[in-house]
């Protein structure tokens, strides 16, 4: 016979297997007791964002990896203008500024991972 324990659910089993030719039977005895404990992952390090924060903030509307910054901090933008570019689903999505400004800071870094409602830019 073998003892195994397996996680189902999250809920963890003790089961014994008898060993035997054709026509044996496997025997299962549980009581769930408690599965053990991973230890959580580290979030990875979001970048320090450049200049002074401004009162209007471009958030990501949707998890994603930053592809292009277009604005850097200091440049006047026109509403509508492409501020970043993400990348989510294989897809490119423009950015864009939601009204006229200066770009006070970009938060994010080519190639760094977002998750909906990170605060990508802000502007004044």
């Amino acid at each position: 016979m073998k003892n195994y324990t397996i996680t189902v659910n999250g809920t963890a089993y003790d089961v014994t297997v008898e060993e035997g030719g054709a026509g044996s039977v496997a025997t299962t005895s549980s009581a769930p007791k408690a599965a053990p404990k991973t230890a959580p992952k580290a979030a990875a390090p979001k970048p320090v964002a450049t200049g002074a924060q401004g009162s209007v903030k471009i958030q990501a509307p949707m998890p994603g990896k930053i592809l292009a910054i277009k604005a850097n901090a200091g440049q006047a933008v026109k509403k509508g203008e492409v501020v970043l570019v993400l990348e989510a689903m294989k897809m490119e999505n423009e950015i864009v500024a939601p009204q006229d400004g200066t770009i006070a800071g970009v938060n994010v870094a080519v190639g760094g991972q977002v998750e909906a409602g990170d605060v990508l830019a802000t502007m004044n």
